[in-house]
């Protein structure tokens, strides 16, 4: 039997760690154009990717008559890429999501006001990205429903620099 109870040190409890990887780039630069795939992107500190509709002060995007800071660049799961094929036989490309960054083997649901490194890059996540009938014009597919807490992560840039397709992604320790 335990006779007293010792505090735990809130720095001394281990973060989860996990490391992913970039599987595909997009951007566009107008909204309803199609995204682009790109083999790498410049990310710009406190601004956004170089040629995306959603680089603040250049804003062309479908919100940016609601400017956000906090949706400098966008990240999407490949897993959930693959949940739509498998639980609502949803056939979803990766430039089809109109996501930035699809990464594979990232928690993007658990990162909201984390840090972590894409790349040389380091993101800060602002909030889970939410699904929207704009994709559905665009894609004329039914998938509001199915992207509801797994449409992606939106991130702020902390310290810019060049992503590529097969770049780590980790926690930032």
């Amino acid at each position: 039997m335990l006779d007293k109870v010792e505090a735990v040190d809130a720095d001394a409890v281990a973060k989860p760690s996990w490391t992913g990887f970039v599987r595909y780039l997009h951007i566009t630069p107008r909204a309803f154009l199609p995204m682009r795939a790109m083999p790498e992107l410049t990310l710009v500190a406190g601004n956004g990717i170089e040629g995306d509709r959603y680089m603040i002060g250049r804003e062309e995007g479908f919100y940016s008559h609601k400017p956000e800071e906090g949706r400098q660049v966008t990240l999407f799961e490949l897993e959930t890429l693959i949940a739509l094929k498998r639980d609502a036989n949803i056939e979803l490309g990766a430039h089809e999501h109109r996501r930035n960054v699809t990464v594979e083997g990232v928690p993007l649901n658990h990162l909201v006001g984390q840090r972590f490194w894409l790349g040389e890059t380091l993101l800060e996540a602002t909030r889970l990205s939410i699904p929207c009938r704009h994709i559905e014009e665009i894609t004329g597919k039914a998938i509001f429903d199915a992207l509801i807490n797994r449409s992606g992560l939106n991130c702020r840039i902390i310290r810019g620099g060049v992503v590529r397709v097969g770049d780590i992604v980790r926690n930032a320790a």
